[in-house]
């Protein structure tokens, strides 16, 4: 077998500057060539995984078929590779540090005096090679190459370890073999003699930021340089001066209208021969005009969505809009299915609460002004007590007023609460997470899933589901479902018999028919709601099917796609007028490009909205 790669992607001057996605096109790019790679991110906090955080603390937890609660990069990785990770691609320290604990007790170190280097150095070496040769995709190919993000800021005192593993690994597996990336901020910065909406490009902070990275004994490659505006010629002369780097070993990559751009540009700036010829990586380039075409006709795709969605996002977590980064996505995904460009308001839970009537009138009217404009209405998951009259007021308005609504996880909990109450009569329901004494516990907790530690203790990972025809089997085209689960609460199954008297359907449930997973109220025009978390599995090109389902309810489309067996396709352009052209038109069956199922059957490529 070939050498395996690595690509080290760094960051420099501040966080949150675009390693994620930057990694990911490295991914897209290489696979656009035929070749099968591999991603590991490596978070340096002491935390054995992202389980436990806040979402306000790092974003959304990811999760993956395996049950790993990771880091919501891994989630990027995923959607623009189409791969299928596992917990081991995500790194932390105090996964190193717990491995290396466990050797010296074992007595693997006897002897030996444990210290960073050369026992952490060396552990996170070897996971790094380990993990890099596990294929992730479906037809169990290796891969060959390995990208790996090293989280944080470099100068973090954190990653110190993780830079001096690198800084050693650069010669263990040869220089033809690792190359490394650092990708840092160019700030536009104005002066106060110059206008705002002038600034000129700032290269001091690179600067600063690869001296400190040279000095750490690692040398960039690539320096990708993110900024608000394009960098003109001169400034990468400058930064390749001060650098040590060839000018088109700088890339610059500014804002642009949608991710999807990313790869495209990072390619259009000589990317492919360099890593060819650096990693000798032998590729043969594909012909013009064919090479990521899937990706060109997918950034224009959504750069000419013209029709608006308005779904509304009654959530717990809406300061930070990373909080439901899987959520976003998956409805973007749909939204590009169905020829629509989303536009999504986040609303606070609590906002909707008749307490916050007196406390904050004014953000009580502004949010149930929202919620009434919106198209439809997505109540995700979350924990704990804060917000949940919120999302039980967001189910019942949706219920009553015919408003298409999906619900996930605490969401289809709030649901099965709200419906008791207000259906069945029972004012005392809850969820024993949020009130363990209440009177009718419609929620409760499952004991073999909650052993007294949180960490890693939930009902986790890719499990099946089984469907009755309903709307939502239609959507999957299948009674057998896989989707994952992060959750430790379920519907208590003495309830289920008043529950679906009363109109509230269980269509699906798990393997021992037990625990619900899907309820849905067919009356409605799409009333589902689901415990397991389908936005994981959603990708640009196949859309998860309960978010494309929303969409098209929101649109007033579902109707006609079920009813040509979930097929549309766009249509001519020259048929319609502007009006119109956004609009889903069902295919006939010798149409050429048709979406089964939320996914493209025939060739993305054929889908243009001009």
């Amino acid at each position: 077998m070939p050498d395996m790669k690595y690509i080290l992607v760094t960051g420099g001057v501040i966080s949150g500057v675009g390693k994620g996605v930057i990694a990911s096109s490295f991914g897209t790019i290489l696979k656009s060539c035929g070749i099968d790679v591999t991603s590991i991110k490596i978070d340096p906090y002491i935390n054995i995984d992202a389980g436990t955080f806040s979402p306000y603390e790092h974003g959304e937890v990811y999760v993956l078929d395996d049950g790993g609660e990771v880091d919501l990069d891994l989630g990027n990785y995923e959607r623009f590779l189409d791969i299928t990770l596992h917990r081991d691609n995500n790194i932390t320290t105090g996964k190193i540090y717990q491995q290396v604990i466990e050797r010296e007790r074992r007595g693997d170190y006897l002897g030996k005096t444990v210290q960073v280097i050369p026992h952490i150095t060396d552990a996170i070496q070897e996971w790094v090679q380990r993990v890099a040769h596990i294929p992730v995709t479906k037809d169990n190919a290796p891969p060959r190459v390995c990208i790996v993000e090293l989280g944080g800021t470099i100068g973090d005192i954190e990653s110190m370890s993780f830079v001096e593993a690198f800084r050693q690994f650069q010669f263990r597996v040869k220089r033809e073999n690792f190359c490394c990336a650092h990708v840092s901020l160019v700030p536009m910065v104005n002066n106060l003699f110059q206008p705002k909406a002038t600034g000129e490009p700032k290269t001091k902070p690179t600067q600063s930021s690869v001296r400190e990275l040279r000095g750490l004994g690692l040398s960039p490659d690539l320096i990708l340089c993110r900024s608000e505006k394009p960098i003109n010629h001169t400034v990468k002369e400058k930064i390749s001066n001060f650098c040590h780097v060839a000018p088109e070993q700088v890339l610059c990559i500014h804002d642009l209208s949608s991710v999807y751009h990313v790869p495209l540009l990072m390619e259009s700036q000589g990317l492919v021969q360099y890593l060819n010829d650096r990693l000798q990586l032998n590729i043969s380039m594909p012909r013009p005009g064919r090479y990521m075409q899937k990706w060109r006709n997918l950034a224009k795709r959504v750069d000419n969505l013209r029709k608006e969605v308005n779904i509304a996002l009654v959530g717990k977590y809406t300061k930070l809009e990373d909080s439901y980064a899987s959520v976003t996505k998956a409805l973007q995904h749909a939204c590009i299915a169905a020829g629509s460009k989303l536009n999504l308001t986040y609303i606070e839970a609590v906002n909707l609460e008749k307490q916050t009537k007196i406390d904050d009138p004014v953000s009580y009217h502004k949010a149930w002004q929202d919620l009434c404009k919106s198209d439809g209405v997505i109540v995700p998951g979350g924990f704990g007590q804060r917000g949940m009259e919120g999302k039980i007021e967001a189910c019942q308005w949706c219920r009553e007023t015919q408003k298409p609504m999906l619900g996930i996880c605490l969401g289809l909990q709030a649901a099965v609460i709200e419906f008791a109450r207000n259906v069945l009569g029972l004012k005392g329901a809850n969820s024993t997470e949020v009130d363990p004494n209440c009177e009718d516990k419609l929620i409760i907790d499952m004991p073999e899933h909650h052993p007294g530690n949180l960490g890693g203790t939930m009902r986790l990972g890719k499990r099946k589901t089984f469907l009755e025809p309903s709307v939502i089997t239609r959507l999957y085209n299948s009674d057998v479902i896989e989707e994952r689960h992060r959750h430790r609460y379920e519907v208590n199954p003495e309830y289920i018999d008043r529950l679906e008297a009363s109109g509230l359907r269980f269509v699906g449930k798990d393997e021992s028919r037990t625990r619900m997973e899907v309820a849905s109220v067919e009356s409605h025009p799409y009333y589902v709601t689901v415990q397991f978390h389908p936005e994981y599995l959603s990708r640009p090109l196949s859309p998860s099917p309960p978010f494309l389902g929303l969409i098209l309810a929101s649109l007033g489309k579902l109707k006609s796609y079920l009813s040509k067996g979930c097929r549309f396709s766009p249509r001519n352009q020259s048929d319609v007028s502007s009006d119109e052209e956004d609009d889903l038109c069902l295919s006939d069956e010798n149409d050429k490009t048709v979406v089964e199922n939320g996914k493209v059957v025939n060739g993305f490529n054929k889908l243009v909205i001009e």
